[in-house]
């Protein structure tokens, strides 16, 4: 069922296919913890949609794949999207099932965030989505450990996704992207080291991956995934290591007074895709996913757009 008065003519052949949920946000505007907020904004953030914003700024041709309620925040969500260029010709809605939401609470020193996405749209996701993907004339599916911890459904649809992009020759990245509140450690660890091995491009926490798999640096944390593919470890405000084909290459994070850091991993994906997809250096692909990381951080949003635009 489509939404109306939106722009969502297909992309023949996008160059990225980025997959998962998106949900409306609610910010406290003064920086305030929700308990006090006088006032708030809506945005949305997911980690598949922000990568999709940010690709298609940087000039790549994108497509955003999930499924969204027939709902206010569901119409919100696909006007920004097709405001900034993301195809959306593949976003399926459904009207007997919400938009999930989610609200940050800055709290001092960190940030809680409060989901509640339960019985979303996105959480009914399957394989049979499979069959309107023109995963074969993409050059890359982005996909993260969230969309498998959403439902049993959207195991499914992202284990159909590795098989399928195998069999067409598809690159496919993964962001680790563990949520503790989604799934417990002893449930996610097993799921997630797969999915890793099967990727070309594996994007982690140096944190994530020591609470998931017991793993405190970015050597142990390639050698435990153990894949001819490219293995990148982020370590926050230290910096971030790519390890392939043997060769290892660090670049220290930029100095940034940081404003809130939720969002930032999905920017600094965004800015190393990219470098990536243009066939750059390991070192300036590093430097780009800073970069993209250090615009993120200066904001409250998850996207937050080049100034101009």
């Amino acid at each position: 069922m489509p939404l109306p008065d939106q722009d969502r003519s297909p992309v023949s052949a996008p160059e990225v296919i980025c997959l998962g949920e998106s949900m409306a946000l609610v910010t406290p505007t003064d920086g305030q913890d929700l308990e006090h907020a006088a006032a708030c904004t809506i945005s949305f953030g997911g980690a598949e949609s922000t990568v999709a914003l940010y690709l298609a700024e940087l000039g790549h041709s994108t497509s955003w794949v999930s499924q969204l309620g027939d709902d206010p925040f569901g119409r919100r969500i696909l006007a920004m999207l097709n405001r900034h260029d993301v195809d959306t010709s593949h976003v399926a809605v459904l009207d007997d099932s919400p938009t999930g939401v989610y609200f940050k609470d800055p709290q001092p020193g960190a940030t809680k965030v409060h989901y509640y996405r339960s019985g979303s749209a996105a959480s009914r996701m399957s394989t049979a989505m499979l069959e309107q993907l023109p995963l074969a004339e993409a050059r890359l599916v982005h996909v993260s450990g969230i969309t498998a911890a959403l439902s049993g459904s959207c195991y499914g649809l992202l284990t159909g996704i590795f098989a399928r992009a195998r069999q067409t020759g598809t690159m496919v990245s993964f962001d680790v992207n563990y949520r503790p509140g989604l799934w417990p450690v002893d449930q996610a660890a097993g799921v997630l080291a797969d999915f890793a091995r099967r990727a070309d491009v594996v994007l982690v926490g140096r944190d994530e991956a020591e609470t998931l798999w017991g793993t405190g640096t970015a050597e142990s944390i390639a050698a435990f995934i153990d894949s001819s593919g490219i293995v990148v470890v982020k370590d926050d405000d230290v910096g971030a290591t790519e390890i392939a084909s043997g060769t290892t290459t660090f670049v220290p994070a930029e100095t940034v007074e940081v404003v809130e850091p939720v969002g930032a991993g999905d920017a600094f994906a965004s800015g190393y895709l990219s470098s990536f997809l243009r066939s750059e250096d390991p070192r300036t692909r590093l430097l780009h996913g800073h970069r993209l990381a250090a615009r993120s951080l200066r904001s409250y949003d998850d996207f937050v757009p080049a100034a101009g635009r």
